[in-house]
Protein backbone atom coordinates (compact mmCIF):
# COMPACT_ATOMS: atom_id res chain seq x y z
CA UNK A 1 0.00 0.00 0.00
CA UNK A 2 1.32 3.24 -0.94
CA UNK A 3 1.56 6.44 1.15
CA UNK A 4 -1.25 8.17 -0.01
CA UNK A 5 -3.64 5.21 0.24
CA UNK A 6 -2.22 4.53 3.59
CA UNK A 7 -3.91 8.18 4.31
CA UNK A 8 -6.95 7.21 2.90
CA UNK A 9 -7.33 3.72 4.61
CA UNK A 10 -6.53 5.67 7.80
CA UNK A 11 -8.90 8.72 7.58
CA UNK A 12 -11.85 5.83 6.52
CA UNK A 13 -11.20 4.05 9.42
CA UNK A 14 -11.64 7.86 11.74
CA UNK A 15 -14.90 8.76 10.03
CA UNK A 16 -15.96 4.92 10.55
CA UNK A 17 -15.26 5.06 14.38
CA UNK A 18 -16.33 8.51 14.83
CA UNK A 19 -19.73 7.84 12.60
CA UNK A 20 -20.31 4.81 15.37
CA UNK A 21 -20.14 7.91 18.02
CA UNK A 22 -23.10 9.88 16.77
CA UNK A 23 -25.78 10.27 18.82
CA UNK A 24 -24.27 7.87 21.16
CA UNK A 25 -23.38 8.09 25.13
CA UNK A 26 -19.73 7.97 25.30
CA UNK A 27 -18.10 6.64 28.74
CA UNK A 28 -15.40 8.34 29.81
CA UNK A 29 -11.62 8.01 28.40
CA UNK A 30 -13.70 7.10 25.16
CA UNK A 31 -14.25 10.54 23.93
CA UNK A 32 -13.20 14.33 24.81
CA UNK A 33 -14.40 15.33 28.14
CA UNK A 34 -14.84 18.87 27.39
CA UNK A 35 -14.90 20.17 23.70
CA UNK A 36 -14.41 24.35 23.36
CA UNK A 37 -15.50 26.02 20.50
CA UNK A 38 -14.41 30.04 20.74
CA UNK A 39 -16.50 32.78 19.61
CA UNK A 40 -15.62 36.22 18.52
CA UNK A 41 -18.68 37.98 20.49
CA UNK A 42 -22.03 37.22 22.61
CA UNK A 43 -24.26 37.19 19.61
CA UNK A 44 -21.47 34.42 17.82
CA UNK A 45 -21.40 32.65 20.82
CA UNK A 46 -25.39 32.49 20.78
CA UNK A 47 -25.38 31.61 16.89
CA UNK A 48 -22.84 28.62 18.03
CA UNK A 49 -24.58 27.42 21.13
CA UNK A 50 -28.22 26.81 18.90
CA UNK A 51 -26.42 25.15 16.10
CA UNK A 52 -24.03 22.63 19.11
CA UNK A 53 -27.81 22.01 20.44
CA UNK A 54 -29.59 21.12 17.25
CA UNK A 55 -26.93 18.87 16.09
CA UNK A 56 -27.73 16.99 20.02
CA UNK A 57 -30.98 16.84 19.47
CA UNK A 58 -30.67 15.25 15.94
CA UNK A 59 -28.27 12.75 17.61
CA UNK A 60 -25.23 14.32 14.88
CA UNK A 61 -22.65 14.18 17.81
CA UNK A 62 -21.55 12.44 20.67
CA UNK A 63 -23.75 12.84 23.54
CA UNK A 64 -22.08 12.86 27.47
CA UNK A 65 -19.87 15.29 26.46
CA UNK A 66 -19.67 19.13 27.63
CA UNK A 67 -19.50 21.21 24.83
CA UNK A 68 -19.25 24.49 25.26
CA UNK A 69 -18.52 28.10 23.23
CA UNK A 70 -16.89 31.08 24.82
CA UNK A 71 -17.24 34.33 24.01
CA UNK A 72 -14.33 36.86 23.75
CA UNK A 73 -15.43 40.26 26.08
CA UNK A 74 -16.34 43.63 23.80
CA UNK A 75 -13.03 45.80 23.20
CA UNK A 76 -10.21 45.47 21.44
CA UNK A 77 -9.38 41.76 19.19
CA UNK A 78 -7.86 39.51 21.53
CA UNK A 79 -6.39 36.90 19.06
CA UNK A 80 -6.78 33.28 19.25
CA UNK A 81 -3.82 33.26 21.91
CA UNK A 82 -6.00 35.51 24.20
CA UNK A 83 -9.03 33.29 23.72
CA UNK A 84 -6.94 30.53 24.87
CA UNK A 85 -6.21 31.90 28.22
CA UNK A 86 -9.95 33.33 28.43
CA UNK A 87 -11.24 29.67 28.10
CA UNK A 88 -8.97 28.16 30.30
CA UNK A 89 -10.08 30.99 33.14
CA UNK A 90 -13.02 30.16 32.08
CA UNK A 91 -12.83 26.03 32.53
CA UNK A 92 -11.27 26.61 35.57
CA UNK A 93 -14.03 28.31 37.22
CA UNK A 94 -16.28 25.93 36.00
CA UNK A 95 -14.87 22.63 36.68
CA UNK A 96 -11.53 23.64 39.19
CA UNK A 97 -9.61 20.24 40.18
CA UNK A 98 -12.06 17.85 37.73
CA UNK A 99 -9.55 19.79 35.14
CA UNK A 100 -6.95 17.75 36.60
CA UNK A 101 -8.26 14.69 35.02
CA UNK A 102 -10.03 16.15 31.57
CA UNK A 103 -8.91 15.69 28.25
CA UNK A 104 -9.44 18.93 26.33
CA UNK A 105 -10.67 19.98 23.11
CA UNK A 106 -9.93 24.05 22.03
CA UNK A 107 -11.37 24.75 18.35
CA UNK A 108 -10.79 27.95 17.46
CA UNK A 109 -13.66 29.30 15.37
CA UNK A 110 -14.10 33.24 16.25
CA UNK A 111 -14.21 35.51 13.71
CA UNK A 112 -16.40 36.51 10.61
CA UNK A 113 -14.92 34.76 7.76
CA UNK A 114 -14.58 37.52 4.99
CA UNK A 115 -12.85 35.26 2.90
CA UNK A 116 -15.70 32.69 3.30
CA UNK A 117 -18.54 35.32 3.65
CA UNK A 118 -20.99 31.68 3.12
CA UNK A 119 -19.18 30.82 6.56
CA UNK A 120 -19.91 34.11 7.94
CA UNK A 121 -23.29 34.37 9.36
CA UNK A 122 -23.21 30.37 10.87
CA UNK A 123 -19.86 30.21 11.86
CA UNK A 124 -16.63 28.43 9.74
CA UNK A 125 -16.38 25.12 11.99
CA UNK A 126 -20.10 25.00 10.86
CA UNK A 127 -18.97 24.61 7.07
CA UNK A 128 -20.72 22.22 5.19
CA UNK A 129 -18.61 19.02 3.48
CA UNK A 130 -20.12 16.68 0.85
CA UNK A 131 -19.61 13.36 3.22
CA UNK A 132 -21.43 11.77 5.67
CA UNK A 133 -25.08 10.90 6.20
CA UNK A 134 -25.95 13.59 8.08
CA UNK A 135 -23.77 15.52 5.84
CA UNK A 136 -20.66 16.99 8.12
CA UNK A 137 -19.71 19.84 8.59
CA UNK A 138 -15.99 21.23 9.92
CA UNK A 139 -16.91 20.37 13.45
CA UNK A 140 -18.20 16.72 12.79
CA UNK A 141 -14.40 16.13 10.59
CA UNK A 142 -12.33 17.68 12.80
CA UNK A 143 -13.81 14.99 15.74
CA UNK A 144 -13.34 12.59 13.72
CA UNK A 145 -9.91 13.12 12.21
CA UNK A 146 -8.94 13.45 16.04
CA UNK A 147 -10.98 10.40 17.26
CA UNK A 148 -7.70 8.39 18.39
CA UNK A 149 -6.69 11.16 20.38
CA UNK A 150 -8.35 10.93 23.70
CA UNK A 151 -7.26 7.64 24.79
CA UNK A 152 -3.47 8.40 24.03
CA UNK A 153 -3.04 11.78 25.94
CA UNK A 154 -3.06 12.91 29.39
CA UNK A 155 -4.68 15.58 30.60
CA UNK A 156 -4.54 18.95 29.44
CA UNK A 157 -5.54 20.95 25.99
CA UNK A 158 -5.55 20.28 22.23
CA UNK A 159 -5.41 23.46 20.71
CA UNK A 160 -6.55 23.83 16.86
CA UNK A 161 -8.49 26.01 14.22
CA UNK A 162 -11.41 25.51 12.54
CA UNK A 163 -10.62 25.85 9.10
CA UNK A 164 -8.23 23.61 8.24
CA UNK A 165 -7.81 19.53 7.97
CA UNK A 166 -4.83 17.31 8.98
CA UNK A 167 -5.09 13.79 7.41
CA UNK A 168 -2.61 11.14 7.94
CA UNK A 169 -1.33 7.66 8.62
CA UNK A 170 0.52 5.84 11.45
CA UNK A 171 2.01 2.58 11.94
CA UNK A 172 -1.11 -0.47 12.83
CA UNK A 173 0.31 -0.71 15.56
CA UNK A 174 1.32 3.01 16.79
CA UNK A 175 -0.73 6.08 17.99
CA UNK A 176 0.19 9.79 18.50
CA UNK A 177 0.69 10.15 22.42
CA UNK A 178 0.06 13.21 24.23
CA UNK A 179 2.47 12.22 27.01
CA UNK A 180 5.19 14.39 27.55
CA UNK A 181 5.18 17.09 30.06
CA UNK A 182 5.02 20.75 28.00
CA UNK A 183 3.70 21.03 25.02
CA UNK A 184 3.44 18.55 21.92
CA UNK A 185 2.84 19.54 18.16
CA UNK A 186 2.00 17.60 15.40
CA UNK A 187 4.44 18.55 12.36
CA UNK A 188 4.25 18.11 8.57
CA UNK A 189 7.06 17.57 6.39
CA UNK A 190 6.47 20.65 3.38
CA UNK A 191 8.29 22.87 1.22
CA UNK A 192 10.45 25.80 2.15
CA UNK A 193 7.84 28.08 0.22
CA UNK A 194 4.57 26.90 2.43
CA UNK A 195 7.51 27.24 5.50
CA UNK A 196 7.68 30.95 4.88
CA UNK A 197 3.73 30.89 5.69
CA UNK A 198 3.48 28.75 8.54
CA UNK A 199 5.22 27.99 11.74
CA UNK A 200 8.29 26.28 11.44
CA UNK A 201 10.09 23.42 14.29
CA UNK A 202 13.66 23.45 14.84
CA UNK A 203 14.42 20.39 16.08
CA UNK A 204 17.28 19.65 18.83
CA UNK A 205 19.06 17.07 17.36
CA UNK A 206 19.76 18.93 14.34
CA UNK A 207 17.93 18.60 10.78
CA UNK A 208 16.72 15.15 9.72
CA UNK A 209 18.57 13.72 6.73
CA UNK A 210 16.06 11.34 5.30
CA UNK A 211 12.85 9.95 6.62
CA UNK A 212 12.63 6.75 8.29
CA UNK A 213 9.29 5.82 9.78
CA UNK A 214 5.68 7.50 9.51
CA UNK A 215 5.88 8.85 12.79
CA UNK A 216 8.52 9.87 14.89
CA UNK A 217 9.29 12.07 18.33
CA UNK A 218 11.83 14.36 18.58
CA UNK A 219 12.29 17.76 21.24
CA UNK A 220 12.22 21.27 19.16
CA UNK A 221 15.33 23.28 20.11
CA UNK A 222 12.86 25.64 18.88
CA UNK A 223 10.07 27.80 16.54
CA UNK A 224 9.77 29.62 13.89
CA UNK A 225 7.08 32.02 13.07
CA UNK A 226 6.52 32.59 9.01
CA UNK A 227 9.97 32.39 8.45
CA UNK A 228 11.98 33.61 5.67
CA UNK A 229 13.78 31.00 3.64
CA UNK A 230 17.42 32.47 4.87
CA UNK A 231 16.18 32.46 8.24
CA UNK A 232 15.13 28.34 8.06
CA UNK A 233 18.39 28.05 6.63
CA UNK A 234 20.74 29.84 9.25
CA UNK A 235 18.59 28.36 12.18
CA UNK A 236 18.96 24.83 10.84
CA UNK A 237 15.42 23.97 10.31
CA UNK A 238 15.61 22.87 7.06
CA UNK A 239 16.26 18.65 6.17
CA UNK A 240 16.97 16.78 3.53
CA UNK A 241 15.49 13.29 2.04
CA UNK A 242 16.26 11.21 -0.69
CA UNK A 243 12.52 11.51 -1.96
CA UNK A 244 11.07 14.61 -0.67
CA UNK A 245 7.00 14.66 0.31
CA UNK A 246 5.18 14.30 -2.69
CA UNK A 247 8.15 14.73 -4.66
CA UNK A 248 7.13 12.11 -6.67
CA UNK A 249 9.28 9.19 -7.39
CA UNK A 250 12.85 9.77 -7.75
CA UNK A 251 14.55 8.48 -5.26
CA UNK A 252 18.00 9.89 -6.32
CA UNK A 253 17.11 13.46 -6.03
CA UNK A 254 17.40 15.15 -2.41
CA UNK A 255 15.33 17.51 -1.53
CA UNK A 256 14.89 19.99 0.84
CA UNK A 257 11.71 20.59 2.81
CA UNK A 258 10.76 21.69 6.80
CA UNK A 259 8.10 20.48 9.56
CA UNK A 260 5.99 22.78 10.21
CA UNK A 261 2.55 23.51 12.52
CA UNK A 262 -0.70 22.52 13.35
CA UNK A 263 -2.15 21.11 15.68
CA UNK A 264 -0.68 21.37 19.53
CA UNK A 265 -1.31 20.23 22.99
CA UNK A 266 -0.17 20.91 26.34
CA UNK A 267 -0.93 19.43 29.63
CA UNK A 268 -2.46 20.14 32.37
CA UNK A 269 0.73 21.96 34.81
CA UNK A 270 1.37 24.25 31.54
CA UNK A 271 -2.51 24.95 31.54
CA UNK A 272 -1.99 26.22 35.13
CA UNK A 273 1.29 28.13 34.52
CA UNK A 274 -0.77 30.15 30.98
CA UNK A 275 -3.64 31.22 33.81
CA UNK A 276 -0.91 32.56 35.77
CA UNK A 277 0.00 34.50 32.64
CA UNK A 278 -3.36 35.48 32.43
CA UNK A 279 -3.56 36.74 36.09
CA UNK A 280 0.21 39.03 35.73
CA UNK A 281 -1.66 40.99 32.70
CA UNK A 282 -4.88 41.07 33.81
CA UNK A 283 -7.42 43.26 31.15
CA UNK A 284 -6.17 41.81 27.75
CA UNK A 285 -6.37 44.79 25.20
CA UNK A 286 -4.19 43.35 22.27
CA UNK A 287 -4.11 40.46 20.06
CA UNK A 288 -1.85 37.68 21.51
CA UNK A 289 -1.23 34.89 18.82
CA UNK A 290 -1.73 31.24 20.19
CA UNK A 291 0.99 30.27 17.99
CA UNK A 292 3.35 32.96 17.43
CA UNK A 293 3.21 33.89 20.63
CA UNK A 294 3.27 30.86 22.81
CA UNK A 295 5.22 28.43 20.98
CA UNK A 296 8.27 30.51 20.10
CA UNK A 297 8.93 31.03 24.07
CA UNK A 298 8.91 27.76 24.13
CA UNK A 299 12.52 25.05 23.70
CA UNK A 300 16.14 25.82 24.87
CA UNK A 301 16.75 27.80 21.81
CA UNK A 302 14.27 30.08 22.04
CA UNK A 303 15.38 33.85 22.74
CA UNK A 304 13.22 37.27 23.68
CA UNK A 305 13.66 38.85 20.10
CA UNK A 306 10.36 38.11 18.74
CA UNK A 307 8.15 40.02 21.49
CA UNK A 308 9.81 43.38 19.76
CA UNK A 309 8.72 42.03 15.80
CA UNK A 310 5.20 43.31 15.35
CA UNK A 311 5.90 42.50 11.21
CA UNK A 312 3.29 40.11 11.23
CA UNK A 313 0.73 42.23 13.58
CA UNK A 314 -2.23 43.57 11.95
CA UNK A 315 -2.76 46.13 14.32
CA UNK A 316 0.78 46.96 17.14
CA UNK A 317 -1.00 47.87 20.12
CA UNK A 318 1.56 49.31 23.00
CA UNK A 319 0.48 46.70 25.53
CA UNK A 320 1.95 43.79 23.22
CA UNK A 321 5.76 44.01 23.48
CA UNK A 322 4.83 43.93 27.34
CA UNK A 323 2.49 41.02 26.99
CA UNK A 324 4.61 38.63 24.97
CA UNK A 325 7.93 39.32 27.30
CA UNK A 326 5.76 38.34 30.53
CA UNK A 327 4.98 35.51 27.83
CA UNK A 328 8.17 34.29 26.96
CA UNK A 329 9.15 34.71 31.04
CA UNK A 330 6.42 32.22 32.18
CA UNK A 331 7.08 29.40 29.48
CA UNK A 332 10.96 29.84 28.75
CA UNK A 333 12.77 26.84 29.12
CA UNK A 334 9.32 24.93 28.67
CA UNK A 335 9.79 21.55 26.63
CA UNK A 336 8.16 21.80 23.47
CA UNK A 337 7.78 18.32 22.01
CA UNK A 338 7.10 17.39 18.32
CA UNK A 339 5.36 14.05 16.83
CA UNK A 340 6.61 14.21 13.18
CA UNK A 341 3.42 12.56 10.48
CA UNK A 342 5.89 11.99 7.86
CA UNK A 343 3.10 10.54 6.15
CA UNK A 344 0.53 13.56 6.30
CA UNK A 345 -1.42 15.90 4.75
CA UNK A 346 -2.28 19.84 5.86
CA UNK A 347 -5.66 21.48 3.91
CA UNK A 348 -6.32 25.38 4.70
CA UNK A 349 -10.35 25.65 4.07
CA UNK A 350 -10.32 29.53 4.80
CA UNK A 351 -10.41 31.60 1.69
CA UNK A 352 -13.07 31.06 -1.17
CA UNK A 353 -10.64 29.81 -3.62
CA UNK A 354 -9.38 26.97 -0.89
CA UNK A 355 -12.65 25.98 -0.50
CA UNK A 356 -13.50 25.51 -3.90
CA UNK A 357 -10.24 23.91 -5.05
CA UNK A 358 -10.38 21.03 -2.12
CA UNK A 359 -14.13 20.11 -2.36
CA UNK A 360 -14.13 20.47 -6.16
CA UNK A 361 -11.05 19.55 -7.84
CA UNK A 362 -8.58 18.27 -5.28
CA UNK A 363 -8.52 14.84 -5.91
CA UNK A 364 -6.42 13.33 -3.81
CA UNK A 365 -8.31 15.25 -0.73
CA UNK A 366 -11.70 14.22 -2.18
CA UNK A 367 -10.47 10.43 -2.59
CA UNK A 368 -8.88 10.39 1.29
CA UNK A 369 -11.92 11.55 2.56
CA UNK A 370 -14.15 9.81 0.25
CA UNK A 371 -15.97 13.17 -0.78
CA UNK A 372 -18.75 12.95 -3.24
CA UNK A 373 -19.76 15.81 -5.81
CA UNK A 374 -23.52 15.19 -4.97
CA UNK A 375 -23.83 14.68 -1.13
CA UNK A 376 -27.32 14.37 -0.57
CA UNK A 377 -28.25 16.39 -2.88
CA UNK A 378 -31.26 16.07 -5.58
CA UNK A 379 -30.54 15.97 -8.94
CA UNK A 380 -28.59 16.44 -12.40
CA UNK A 381 -25.05 17.69 -12.26
CA UNK A 382 -22.11 17.84 -15.12
CA UNK A 383 -19.49 15.13 -15.51
CA UNK A 384 -15.92 15.68 -14.52
CA UNK A 385 -13.66 17.75 -16.30
CA UNK A 386 -10.00 17.91 -16.31
CA UNK A 387 -10.08 16.57 -12.64
CA UNK A 388 -12.88 19.14 -11.58
CA UNK A 389 -16.39 18.19 -10.60
CA UNK A 390 -19.33 20.07 -9.45
CA UNK A 391 -20.07 19.72 -5.89
CA UNK A 392 -23.65 19.79 -4.61
CA UNK A 393 -24.12 19.70 -0.68
CA UNK A 394 -27.62 19.55 0.53
CA UNK A 395 -29.96 20.86 -2.46
CA UNK A 396 -32.53 20.80 -5.06
CA UNK A 397 -31.70 20.79 -8.76
CA UNK A 398 -34.41 21.26 -11.29
CA UNK A 399 -34.38 19.51 -14.70
CA UNK A 400 -31.93 20.23 -17.30
CA UNK A 401 -29.43 22.03 -14.86
CA UNK A 402 -25.59 22.75 -15.77
CA UNK A 403 -23.87 23.05 -13.11
CA UNK A 404 -20.13 23.59 -14.38
CA UNK A 405 -17.19 21.51 -13.42
CA UNK A 406 -15.06 23.44 -10.06
CA UNK A 407 -18.46 25.00 -8.36
CA UNK A 408 -19.62 24.38 -5.18
CA UNK A 409 -23.86 24.28 -4.39
CA UNK A 410 -24.85 24.04 -0.24
CA UNK A 411 -28.52 24.12 0.56
CA UNK A 412 -30.24 25.66 -2.66
CA UNK A 413 -32.56 25.31 -4.62
CA UNK A 414 -32.21 25.66 -8.53
CA UNK A 415 -35.31 26.14 -10.86
CA UNK A 416 -35.28 23.85 -13.83
CA UNK A 417 -33.01 25.05 -17.10
CA UNK A 418 -30.53 27.20 -14.32
CA UNK A 419 -27.07 27.34 -15.09
CA UNK A 420 -23.90 28.10 -12.93
CA UNK A 421 -20.48 28.81 -14.34
CA UNK A 422 -17.30 27.25 -12.78
CA UNK A 423 -15.28 28.42 -9.74
CA UNK A 424 -18.46 29.96 -8.10
CA UNK A 425 -20.73 29.26 -4.85
CA UNK A 426 -24.29 29.52 -4.61
CA UNK A 427 -25.16 29.02 -0.70
CA UNK A 428 -28.55 29.25 0.70
CA UNK A 429 -30.18 30.56 -2.32
CA UNK A 430 -33.46 29.40 -3.89
CA UNK A 431 -33.17 30.39 -7.93
CA UNK A 432 -35.63 30.82 -10.48
CA UNK A 433 -36.01 28.39 -13.68
CA UNK A 434 -33.81 29.59 -16.32
CA UNK A 435 -31.79 31.43 -14.33
CA UNK A 436 -27.92 31.99 -15.20
CA UNK A 437 -25.27 32.23 -12.51
CA UNK A 438 -21.72 33.48 -13.98
CA UNK A 439 -18.45 32.03 -13.68
CA UNK A 440 -16.53 33.50 -10.54
CA UNK A 441 -19.83 34.53 -8.87
CA UNK A 442 -20.24 34.30 -4.92
CA UNK A 443 -24.26 34.19 -4.36
CA UNK A 444 -25.55 33.95 -1.24
CA UNK A 445 -29.05 34.35 0.95
CA UNK A 446 -29.67 35.03 4.38
CA UNK A 447 -32.61 35.40 6.64
CA UNK A 448 -33.54 38.72 8.11
CA UNK A 449 -36.63 40.27 9.68
CA UNK A 450 -38.83 40.69 7.33
CA UNK A 451 -37.25 37.50 4.12
CA UNK A 452 -34.71 37.19 2.78
CA UNK A 453 -31.11 39.15 1.57
CA UNK A 454 -29.33 38.10 -1.02
CA UNK A 455 -25.43 39.48 -1.41
CA UNK A 456 -23.37 38.84 -4.53
CA UNK A 457 -19.33 39.28 -5.02
CA UNK A 458 -16.33 37.61 -6.87
CA UNK A 459 -14.99 34.63 -6.08
CA UNK A 460 -11.74 36.52 -6.25
CA UNK A 461 -12.89 39.49 -4.27
CA UNK A 462 -10.61 40.95 -1.46
CA UNK A 463 -13.74 41.71 0.83
CA UNK A 464 -11.26 42.50 4.06
CA UNK A 465 -9.62 45.02 2.34
CA UNK A 466 -10.14 48.63 3.34
CA UNK A 467 -8.95 52.12 1.56
CA UNK A 468 -8.06 54.97 3.69
CA UNK A 469 -10.87 57.57 2.18
CA UNK A 470 -13.47 58.04 -0.42
CA UNK A 471 -10.88 58.82 -2.98
CA UNK A 472 -9.19 55.82 -2.75
CA UNK A 473 -12.69 54.37 -3.60
CA UNK A 474 -11.45 52.79 -7.13
CA UNK A 475 -8.87 50.54 -5.29
CA UNK A 476 -12.05 48.27 -4.45
CA UNK A 477 -12.71 45.64 -6.91
CA UNK A 478 -16.42 44.12 -7.24
CA UNK A 479 -16.55 41.50 -9.37
CA UNK A 480 -13.18 42.59 -11.53
CA UNK A 481 -15.01 45.83 -11.92
CA UNK A 482 -13.26 49.24 -10.01
CA UNK A 483 -16.35 50.08 -7.34
CA UNK A 484 -16.29 54.15 -8.14
CA UNK A 485 -17.03 52.68 -11.94
CA UNK A 486 -19.32 50.09 -10.30
CA UNK A 487 -21.72 51.88 -8.54
CA UNK A 488 -21.72 54.27 -11.27
CA UNK A 489 -23.63 51.53 -13.38
CA UNK A 490 -25.72 50.65 -10.49
CA UNK A 491 -27.04 54.45 -10.35
CA UNK A 492 -25.55 54.85 -6.96
CA UNK A 493 -23.60 57.32 -5.16
CA UNK A 494 -20.13 57.80 -3.79
CA UNK A 495 -20.33 59.11 -0.13
CA UNK A 496 -20.03 58.48 3.82
CA UNK A 497 -23.48 57.09 3.29
CA UNK A 498 -22.89 54.45 1.33
CA UNK A 499 -21.12 52.64 3.83
CA UNK A 500 -22.13 51.16 7.21
CA UNK A 501 -20.22 51.20 10.41
CA UNK A 502 -16.50 51.33 10.64
CA UNK A 503 -16.74 51.91 6.76
CA UNK A 504 -17.52 55.66 7.02
CA UNK A 505 -13.53 55.63 8.42
CA UNK A 506 -12.28 52.68 6.19
CA UNK A 507 -14.37 51.91 3.26
CA UNK A 508 -14.68 48.29 1.85
CA UNK A 509 -16.88 45.73 -0.03
CA UNK A 510 -17.61 44.22 3.28
CA UNK A 511 -19.27 47.63 4.57
CA UNK A 512 -20.25 48.84 1.05
CA UNK A 513 -24.35 49.53 1.23
CA UNK A 514 -25.18 47.53 -2.43
CA UNK A 515 -27.74 45.21 -1.17
CA UNK A 516 -31.72 45.65 -1.48
CA UNK A 517 -33.53 45.03 1.63
CA UNK A 518 -34.91 41.34 1.90
CA UNK A 519 -37.67 40.27 0.01
CA UNK A 520 -40.09 38.01 1.41
CA UNK A 521 -39.68 35.12 -1.26
CA UNK A 522 -35.93 34.47 -1.65
CA UNK A 523 -36.04 33.69 -5.20
CA UNK A 524 -37.06 37.75 -6.10
CA UNK A 525 -34.46 38.40 -3.43
CA UNK A 526 -31.93 36.70 -5.71
CA UNK A 527 -33.86 37.72 -8.53
CA UNK A 528 -32.40 41.49 -7.84
CA UNK A 529 -29.17 40.73 -7.28
CA UNK A 530 -28.63 38.86 -10.72
CA UNK A 531 -29.87 41.93 -12.01
CA UNK A 532 -27.67 43.93 -10.39
CA UNK A 533 -25.02 42.04 -12.28
CA UNK A 534 -26.35 42.30 -15.44
CA UNK A 535 -26.38 45.92 -15.08
CA UNK A 536 -22.56 46.10 -13.66
CA UNK A 537 -21.75 43.56 -17.13
CA UNK A 538 -23.55 46.76 -19.05
CA UNK A 539 -26.23 44.53 -20.60
CA UNK A 540 -29.00 46.11 -18.99
CA UNK A 541 -29.80 49.65 -16.71
CA UNK A 542 -30.32 48.79 -13.05
CA UNK A 543 -33.90 50.85 -12.13
CA UNK A 544 -33.88 50.66 -8.16
CA UNK A 545 -36.82 52.59 -6.41
CA UNK A 546 -36.00 56.28 -4.94
CA UNK A 547 -37.39 54.61 -1.46
CA UNK A 548 -35.20 51.21 -1.47
CA UNK A 549 -32.97 50.50 1.31
CA UNK A 550 -29.58 49.21 0.49
CA UNK A 551 -27.63 47.21 3.36
CA UNK A 552 -24.53 45.92 3.21
CA UNK A 553 -23.36 42.62 3.79
CA UNK A 554 -22.16 43.77 7.73
CA UNK A 555 -25.62 44.91 7.78
CA UNK A 556 -27.41 42.16 7.02
CA UNK A 557 -25.23 39.46 9.01
CA UNK A 558 -25.87 41.93 12.35
CA UNK A 559 -29.77 41.09 12.05
CA UNK A 560 -29.40 37.57 10.67
CA UNK A 561 -31.95 34.96 11.34
CA UNK A 562 -30.01 32.28 12.42
CA UNK A 563 -32.97 29.55 13.45
CA UNK A 564 -35.26 30.69 10.30
CA UNK A 565 -31.74 29.67 8.45
CA UNK A 566 -31.17 26.53 10.08
CA UNK A 567 -35.13 25.83 9.74
CA UNK A 568 -34.95 26.97 5.77
CA UNK A 569 -31.80 24.21 5.49
CA UNK A 570 -34.28 21.48 7.70
CA UNK A 571 -36.41 21.67 4.78
CA UNK A 572 -34.65 20.98 2.43
CA UNK A 573 -32.87 17.78 4.24
CA UNK A 574 -36.27 16.72 4.58
CA UNK A 575 -37.68 16.93 1.04
CA UNK A 576 -34.52 15.54 -0.17
CA UNK A 577 -34.86 12.58 2.02
CA UNK A 578 -38.31 12.41 1.16
CA UNK A 579 -37.59 12.66 -2.94
CA UNK A 580 -34.52 9.70 -2.21
CA UNK A 581 -37.27 7.26 -0.48
CA UNK A 582 -40.17 7.98 -3.04
CA UNK A 583 -37.58 7.10 -5.83
CA UNK A 584 -36.60 3.67 -4.28
CA UNK A 585 -40.22 2.38 -4.43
Amino acid sequence: MDDAEKVKSASRRRLRDFQKLRGKEVTPGEFWDVVVITAADERQELVFEQQISSKLEKNELPLNVRYHVFADPMGPKIGNGGSTLLALHRLEELYEDKLDSFTILLIHAGGYSQRLPSASALGKIFTALPLGNPVYQMLELKLAMYIDFPTHMKPGVLVTCADDIELYSVGETEAICFNRPGFTALAHPSSLSIGTTHGVFVLEQGPVEGIQKELEYKACCRFLHKPSVEVMQVMGAVCRAAQGPGSGGNTNKEVNFVYTDSVYYFDRPTAKRLLAILGEIGTLSCEIDAYGDFLQALGPGSTADYTRNTANVSQEEEQLVAVRQKIFSCLQGTPLNVAMLNNSKFYHLGTAQEYLHHLTANVTLRAQLGMLSDSSGIGQLCLESYGQAPCIIESLVGLRCNISPGSIIEYSRLGPGSCVGTNSIVSGCCIRENSTIPPDTFLHSLCIPGGFATVMFGTGDNLKCTVPSLSEIHELQLLGIDFREATMRLGLKISEHLFSGSGRIRPSLWNARIFPAPHVRAEDSVAVVLEMFEALRGKSVLQLADDVQLLSIEEILQCKEVMSMLSFREQLTEEISQRRHAGKK
